[in-house]
This record gives C-alpha cells, sequence and structure tokens, in this order.
C-alpha cells in the first residue's frame, strides 16, 4: 500500500502540514524535526507524488524541453549539456521534472507546441534551435511560457552570454596586448544566432578600429565538433600561402579540431599562430596546448533561465525581460604567448 503524508505524520506522532512544509521545503520545521523526517522517508521507500499538488494548482509540474534535431548536435555536446544540467538542477528546487519534446513517436508526428498541449507542460525551455525550425517559431507565437539559451525572437525570453563582449576581449587582446597585425576567424555554423553574433562582432570590431579585413582569413565550420574544425582549418591552411598571426574560434569543440588540424600540419600554436576559443568546456584545459578561450558563465545562464521560466509560469504578467546578457571573460593559456 502507497504511503501518504497522513500515515509518515501517524508514524512520527508529528502533524501531516508539518512533513508536508518538509518534503516541500517550505515553511517553518525545526532541523532535528526536518532531519527525522527526511530519515524516515528514506527507510520506509517514500515517494512524493505531484499528482495532489497538481489538482490544487493546475499545473502539471513538467517543463518541456526542446532540444533541436535539426542541429545534429546531441546532448553529449558539453557546452549544452552543462547549461541544461544547471537548469534542471534549479527547477528540481521547485518541484519541477523535464520532458524531452519530440516530433515523431513512432508513427506519429506532431508539432512541439502539439506536444506540449498533449503534456500538459507548464512552459518550454529551448536549449538549442534551428531558426528555420518551423516549430519554433510556432512556440514563440503561442500564449505558452517559453524560455531560451540560444534562439532569441519575439515571444521567447532568452538568457545568453555577451558574445559581443567575448569577441572584444579577444581581439582587444591579440591587437593590443600580443601586438598582432593580422587576426583570422573559423566561425561556427551561422544559423545558430549565437554564432552569427560572433561573426557580426568580428567584423564591427575590424571595421571600428580600421583593421584590413582579409576575406581567406575568414571560414565557417559546417557544424559544432572537432570534425568540422579539422576540415575548416585545413581550408584555411590551403587558401593562404600565409597564415594569420591569430586566430578566433567560435567555439572550443571546433578549436579542438583546428588545433589537431595545425599539429598535422606541422604548425606550432602559439609559436606560428595563437589561438582563442569559446566556451571554456572541461576539455579546453586538458587539451595539449591548453587553450586559451573565452569563459561562459553556464551555470548562471541555466539558473537564470529556470528562474525566468518558473516566475512566468507563475505569474502570466511577469516582467521578464526579452534579452538577459550574461557577462563572459578571457580565460588564457598556452596557445596564445
Amino acid at each position: 500500500m502507497k504511503l501518504t503524508i497522513y500515515d509518515i505524520a501517524k508514524a512520527l506522532d508529528l502533524a501531516p502540514s508539518t512533513i508536508s512544509k518538509v518534503i516541500n521545503n517550505k515553511g517553518s520545521a525545526s532541523e532535528a524535526t526536518r532531519k527525522r523526517v527526511l530519515e524516515y522517508i528514506k527507510e520506509v521507500g517514500y515517494v512524493p507524488s505531484n499528482s495532489a499538488r497538481m489538482l490544487k494548482s493546475s499545473n502539471s509540474y513538467t517543463i518541456g524541453i526542446v532540444f533541436t534535431e535539426e542541429l545534429n548536435i546531441g546532448l553529449e555536446h558539453s557546452f549544452f549539456s552543462s547549461i541544461l544540467q544547471h537548469f534542471k538542477t534549479e527547477v528540481e528546487k521547485e518541484g519541477y521534472e523535464l520532458s524531452f519534446i519530440v516530433t515523431r513517436m513512432g508513427k506519429n508526428k506532431q508539432s512541439y507546441y502539439e506536444w506540449a498541449i498533449n503534456k500538459k507542460v507548464d512552459g518550454i525551455y529551448i536549449v538549442t534551435g534551428d531558426y528555420n525550425d518551423q516549430g519554433i517559431l510556432e512556440l514563440a507565437e503561442k500564449n505558452i511560457p517559453v524560455v531560451s539559451t540560444d534562439i532569441f525572437m519575439k515571444g521567447i525570453k532568452t538568457t545568453i552570454s555577451d558574445n559581443i563582449q567575448g569577441i572584444q576581449l579577444s581581439l582587444d587582446y591579440l591587437f593590443n596586448e600580443q601586438k598582432l597585425k593580422t587576426v583570422g576567424l573559423i566561425a561556427g555554423p551561422l544559423q545558430s544566432k549565437a554564432f552569427q553574433i560572433r561573426y557580426d562582432a568580428y567584423l564591427n570590431y575590424f571595421k571600428e578600429h580600421n583593421h584590413e579585413v582579409i576575406s581567406s582569413y575568414i571560414v565557417e565550420a559546417e557544424s559544432f565538433g572537432f570534425t568540422s574544425g579539422y576540415q575548416a582549418a585545413t581550408n584555411l591552411i590551403i587558401n593562404n600561402e600565409k597564415l594569420p598571426e591569430g586566430l578566433l574560434v567560435g567555439s572550443d569543440d571546433i578549436a579542438l579540431g583546428v588545433l589537431r588540424a595545425f599539429k598535422d600540419n606541422n604548425i606550432s600554436v602559439p609559436n606560428d599562430i595563437q589561438i582563442i576559443g569559446f566556451d571554456d568546456i572541461q576539455y579546453a584545459k586538458h587539451f595539449t596546448p591548453n587553450l586559451t578561450t573565452i569563459r561562459q558563465n553556464r551555470a548562471l545562464m541555466g539558473q537564470t533561465a529556470a528562474k525566468n521560466l518558473i516566475e512566468m509560469i507563475r505569474d502570466k504578467e511577469a516582467d521578464i525581460e526579452d534579452l538577459t546578457l550574461i557577462p563572459v571573460e578571457l580565460i588564457k593559456r598556452e596557445t596564445t604567448k
């Protein structure tokens, strides 16, 4: 027979309201009482049910997750999966659970919005997405709370790193401190808004500081990972008799492929070319040479998106900024001098 909070209250000679406060981490209860209740429910294997809370509030306490399949990123992507983990931790504190939104179940196909309505989710988090994805465009137009850490358009509240600041920090360092004359760019796929912003920031910086833009020093990686970085760097080598002195790379995953391509072509980093990545993924400091990069605060991004979404769920008129920018910092390592 499934235990209830009334059974627990009777066993511990406490009020049901006290059990509820401890389980939901609400209200006041002494530390001794809290410890006693938590130890007991662990001992008997009690698992709280959301059903009563759902009936009272008409909420499902479920958040739908969109991880756009068209981009072929996958959940193993170190940057996006890290943000998702921080988001998950934050919403779970408030009693919410996650459910991945898929567009196909067996032979049945439905839009993100149809899926969300069928599952009665309270809100949606778009981890990353393609701007050409019609399902995302539909979500932005519907009356459902939606946040993202990648996509920003009307109807979606977005938290992203200050990508422009990151490019400016990188170029200031290479031009002003390292005194380089030429700096190239291996951009990530430009259908991603973050990569597009970084690409535009690079061009704007050159224009504002009267630096010459050399088109052959700019290469777009075809996808998000190591292999595309390797191929982009190979193309840069093939198409230029002389390489730039410095190179910005749109992401660390791409940058690791770039480093390997230079190594295979006997190009020394940082002696022949200095490199700065973007993200500061876990492997950046362990690669050889370890990667100078722009650190994004993934924890704060995930936490901010989560708090914004929960506030929107609780208050349909909540005044949330359309775009929240999270500051970044330059982490200097061995790929620059």
